[in-house]
């Protein structure tokens, strides 16, 4: 599997300005979290990106991408008609190919020298089929975030097969359906923000857009439904995603790209500071 283009979403209302937001790179070089994501996704060997915006948001994105923008092809939802539906705006520049799919509202952090996307399409292509990232996270997060249950492959340490997948689920839901052996106490897997997916997903969105006529969809249902029609998994990646559109979540994720780069020792003293007062 060569994936080559990505997908990125930021047409939604709470979301499509965190984007436009400043951050201190690990290499000390201040950048906008769009340039941040999308040097993510070129780093996994993507050619071509396509971001899904709301009407009028074109030139902000395009100045918030600096030089990046040369590799940008920009497409509007012009209704908040929910997350899966913004994804579903893609499915021309996409065609008949394998993606990479990013939220605009995450930053992600490796644990190891492969960036989080490259990790996930080393996988996806090494196993021909789509994967979805995930991470181990504690039970007070799943309102947060779509959560999975499964079971961990034979002979694999971070490669699950996805059974059951549910949007934001209360911890009595998840306690019920989606327990993953070996996982601690306390903790679900929930989806990482990022995803590579085959064109035949594209189908399976569009059907749950008739069903849902006016209705907004998420994405976690029509993941769920793509569970049952194809191969498809789960890769704990090795790394973290910030979600920069909860509370404190612009500080947490200033301060985890802090504390990987170069300033690492400068912002610890400063913190040692703060404390002290």
């Amino acid at each position: 599997m060569d994936v080559q283009c990505a997908v990125i979403t930021a047409a939604g209302p709470q979301q499509h300005r965190l984007p436009l937001q400043r951050f201190v790179d690990p290499q000390g070089e201040e950048k906008t979290a769009l340039q941040i994501i999308v040097e993510e996704v070129t780093a996994a060997g993507v050619e071509q990106v396509c971001v899904v915006v709301r009407p009028g948001d074109q030139p902000a994105y395009r100045e918030a991408a600096g030089d990046d923008a040369r590799l940008l092809t920009f497409v509007e939802q012009p209704q908040p008609r929910g997350y899966g539906e913004a994804l579903y705006r893609a499915a021309s520049f996409v065609g008949n190919r394998p993606f990479l799919h990013l939220v605009s509202d995450h930053l992600y952090v490796s644990d190891e020298p492969r960036p989080c996307a490259q990790q996930l399409v080393q996988a996806a292509r090494e196993e021909n089929c789509a994967v979805s990232a995930v991470q181990p996270t504690r039970e007070n997060m799943l309102p947060y975030y779509g959560t999975l249950g499964g079971r961990l492959m034979a002979g694999r340490k971070n490669l699950y097969e996805i059974e059951n997948i549910l949007e934001k689920p209360t911890p009595t839901q998840a306690e019920q359906s989606l327990l993953v052996p070996g996982l601690r106490a306390g903790h679900y897997l929930c989806l990482f923000g990022m995803h590579v997916l085959t064109p035949p997903f594209f189908g399976v969105l569009e059907k749950c857009l008739e069903h849902a006529g006016d209705t907004p969809i998420s994405l976690s249902p029509a993941l769920a439904q793509l569970a049952g029609c194809e191969r498809y998994l789960a890769l704990t990646i090795n790394g973290s995603r910030f979600n920069t559109g909860v509370k404190y979540g612009l500080l947490m994720a200033q301060l985890a790209l802090a504390f990987h780069g170069v300033d690492r020792e400068e912002i610890l003293a400063r913190l040692v500071e703060m404390l002290a007062k």
